[in-house]
Order: structure tokens, then sequence, then C-alpha cells
């Protein structure tokens, strides 16, 4: 068995992620069943009582239905095409949004991906209630310039509904060269309408680590943000955290918010420096039907750190962040602040197939040291905090004039931002009004930008670039605000 390289389902030109989050093991051929080399032979050599025992007697319906299409439908079609059709329908009865068929052209841009940057949008999607749906996205990434956010369900991409179709195809509609855009329409909770939001594909680069020292008064805190777990990021944790306790801290911080999971090793190897030896991690529970016994993984720290730990969630922390997450606390009685987690507890094995395909199943699900099983339920904080309204805010509308008298989404969105800049809109419910239209004009002027009321695509820019200036300071985050505060008062107990 070997261990997956980032263990995100990156589909390099699909310009999405494909939601994995937690793969273990890639094997080839090796589930005990036919390759789909061998199942391209059914023509002929696949016929029950013809000696080919490996196959179940269950096969005969599709050896039937094989043999009408090939003889009575009314235009040739290729073996292969069936092959192909027969395993992603086996896939999709499966309605499991974590298992996925991936032909040899898709599979090789998965394995390309694994350890080096993509192109795309940068964000992790599912499939949820039948529609695509953002797990997160990754950090300064095209989609999070832009404004997606955890739980956003993209419904449309450049005018084409999404209804019907799998994850996959869906995700095909939005991948796309470095430079160019996308348009995607999406449901948000708490918006009426749909909102249009327009992302321009680049380069995602595979960072995960990001490590600051922070001053509060006396007190000096290391924060460390995990972007994702892969093959590297328990090294550039260590890095950060040696590089952190040598310039001396008071305490540390670590922030898996919006971080969707990734690489079982890279959690297990940072999270068992930090708990007491022998305290359990994360427990794995392979299905009845498997061989495998269940794992349990185990911390091995030898001493604890000196300062108390806390660690940051939200609603894009998912799978392998939520691993850590638990396990902080069940295990090492840390406090988590922030949101409730996204809630995926399964585990997924690909499986490279002869012509090199790949099929990824989800073989088994992952329990917290207290036997819990978060599943689509979530881990609730310990502390539960919101951020301001306006970090939920999505990228204004590029090359489309707002101005006074239209109403709709866009010009509500607006109105939320105008408000997290300190200016006052009169009203947020998307109407357009002569008070909204005075403080587009008091921006317009702060901006040296031209003051007409109305929001061009310079004011879009420029509102944009203050949102995320706004955003990205330290003392407008509440979450990590309490985070800070959480480390203080353990310090003074």
């Amino acid at each position: 068995m070997r261990w997956n390289g980032r263990l995100v389902f990156l589909l390099v030109a699909f310009s999405m992620v494909i939601s994995s989050m937690f793969t273990i093991t890639v094997v080839k051929g090796s589930l005990n069943s036919p390759t789909s080399g061998a199942i391209a032979a059914l023509g002929d050599a696949f016929l029950p009582g013809s000696g080919q025992s490996q196959y179940p007697k269950e096969f005969a319906k599709l050896h039937d239905a094989y043999n009408v299409i090939k003889s009575q439908y009314v235009q040739d079609v290729p073996a292969d095409q069936l092959v192909e059709g027969a395993i992603e329908g086996m896939i999709q009865s499966l309605e499991d949004p974590y298992s996925a068929y991936m032909d040899p052209e898709s599979a090789g841009e998965y394995n390309n991906a694994l350890h080096s940057s993509f192109q795309g949008i940068g964000a992790e999607v599912t499939m949820k209630n039948g529609r695509v749906t953002i797990v997160s996205p990754y950090k300064d990434s095209p989609a999070e310039k832009a404004g997606l956010r955890p739980n956003d369900q993209v419904i449309s991409v450049n005018g084409e509904s999404l209804e019907g179709l799998s994850l996959h195809e869906a995700v095909e509609k939005i991948r796309g060269p470095k430079g160019t855009k996308v348009t995607l329409e999406v449901v948000r909770e708490g918006t009426a309408q749909p909102l249009t939001i327009v992302v321009t594909r680049d380069e995602i680069p595979v960072e995960t680590v990001y490590g600051e020292r922070l001053k509060s008064g006396s007190f000096a805190f290391g924060k460390i943000q995990i972007a994702q777990f892969s093959t590297e990021t328990a090294a550039r944790f260590q890095e950060e955290v040696n590089r952190l306790e040598g310039e001396g801290i008071d305490g540390l911080i670590i922030d898996v918010r919006g971080n969707p999971g990734g690489y079982l090793k890279a959690v297990v190897d940072i999270t068992k420096t930090l708990l007491p030896d022998k305290k359990p991690i994360v427990k794995i529970e392979y299905g009845k039907g498997s061989s495998k016994q269940g794992d349990t993984y185990n911390a091995e720290a030898s001493e604890l750190k000196p300062y108390p730990i806390v660690v940051l969630t939200d609603k894009g922390s998912a799978s392998a962040s939520e691993i850590l997450a638990a396990a902080m606390r069940e295990s090492g009685g840390y406090k988590l602040v922030g949101e409730k987690t996204f809630g995926k507890g399964t585990v997924q094995s690909t499986v490279q197939m002869e012509d090199d395909s790949l099929i990824k199943l989800t073989i088994a699900k992952w329990l917290t040291p207290n036997g819990d099983w978060i599943n689509n339920k979530g881990i609730e904080p310990d502390v539960a905090v919101q951020q301001p309204e306006y970090f939920n805010a999505a990228r204004l509308p590029d090359n489309k004039a707002l101005t006074f008298d239209l109403a709709g989404p866009e010009v509500k969105n607006l109105q939320v931002i105008l408000k997290g800049l300190g200016l006052d809109p009169g009203r947020e419910d998307g109407y357009f009004d002569k008070r909204t239209e005075e403080a587009v004009k008091q921006f317009q002027k702060e901006h040296k930008l031209s003051v007409t009321g109305k929001v061009d695509q310079a004011t879009v820019e420029a509102l944009h670039e203050a949102l995320l200036e706004k955003i990205r300071d330290p003392q407008n985050d509440l979450q990590l605000q309490r985070a800070i505060e959480v480390l203080k008062q353990q310090k003074t107990k």
C-alpha cells in the first residue's frame, strides 16, 4: 500500500477540484474484479458457463444488454463506449458524491496534478442535494478573490444549466485555460436570488502552510494556516512551528478554515506531535465486506507544547481538517473557535485499472477519538463566532454598470460591501436608491475616481481591492480575535 500525494481530486484541466478530500490508496487493478481491459471483451468471451468463473452470475444481464445494443441499435456503437458507460453507470448508481470514475485522459490529468501546481479557479467542489456545491475555495485563489464561499451552489456555467449533469460533466463545463473567464450562477443561503460571479482562471499554487507571529498586548502568538493537507504539509508545518518557537510565542493558533482536507498521513504526522503519547487521533472503520481490519492512528509526542493551542474552523473545514479538529479537542483538550465544520467522514481508495483509468471509491468511514461519525453533521466549535456579513460578499459583476433605480441581488451585494467599508447605503434590500448612490459617490471621491454615482468597471475594481484589504486585516477577523482572547484567558489562569 502506498499513500497518495495530495489526495484532493485535482483535475488540472477541469479548472475546479472534484471533491475527494480524503483518499487512501492507489492500487493497480486490485479490486479482485475484472479490469476495464478485461470487461472490454464482453462481446464473445463473457458468457455464462463459458469458463469465465471470475465473473459473477449477475453479469449475465449485463452481457445480454450489451449484445442487444450491439445487434439491434440503429447505429454502430464502439464497444469501448458501452463499457465506459457501464462503469460510469455503476459508479453513479452508488449515489455517493465522493466515488467517481476517470477515463485514462482524466486520470492522467489527475496524476500529473498530485505534486504540482494546476490551472483553474481553485475551489474544491462536491455534489450535494443534486447541485454542484463549493466545499471551499483555496487561499488567494481566483475563486476566493471572486467571492465564492463554502456551500455556494453552482446552478449554471456561462448561461448553461447544470441540472441533471454529473459532477464530472459539470466540472468539464467550468474548465478552461489560464486567463479565460467563466461566469457562474450561484445560489447562496440567505440570498433571495442567484448571484452572478465571474471568475478568471489562473495558475493555482500548491503552497499549503502559512505562518505568522501576531502581537497582542504583552503577548505574542503564532498563527499557522493550513490551506490543505498535501505531501509536504507536515514538514512545512514543523518548519513554521520551529521558526515561531525560535522567535518566542505564548500560544499557537492552527487555522484550518477553508481547508477541504487531503492527505491522511499529513494530518496524522502533524497531530501526533501535538497530543499526549498514545492518545488516538483517528479511527478508520472499513465496510462489512472488506477483509481489512479497522485502523487506529495514535499520537507520539514525548512531551506536550509548553503553551496553549486553539484551532480555528469554519464550514469550509472538511475531512482531514475535521480529523485534526476532533483529535485536538477530544484527545488534547484544546478549544475549537469559529463555525461548525463541513461534515465529511468517509474515506476513498483510488484504484488504477489496466488501461490507466481510475476508480475512486468510498471504502471506509473515519471516526473521531471518541468514536463519533461526523459525516453530514460536522463538528460544532467550543466558541462559536460568525464573521461580519461583508466577509461573504461576492465580487460585483464585470462590464455591467450598477446605477440608480436598479434592483436585484447584485445591488444588494453592493450595499453589503459599502456598509462593510464604513459607508452608509441607507438600505440593504437590493434597491439602488439616492442614498446608495451618495455612498458610491463618497467612495469614488475617497479613491480619486470619477464621481458619477455609477458603479462602473473602475469602481468595481476599487471596491473589490478595498474589501479584500479590509478582510485581510487581522483586526477585522472576528474569529481570529476571539481565538487570541481564548489563548490569553488560558495564559492568565
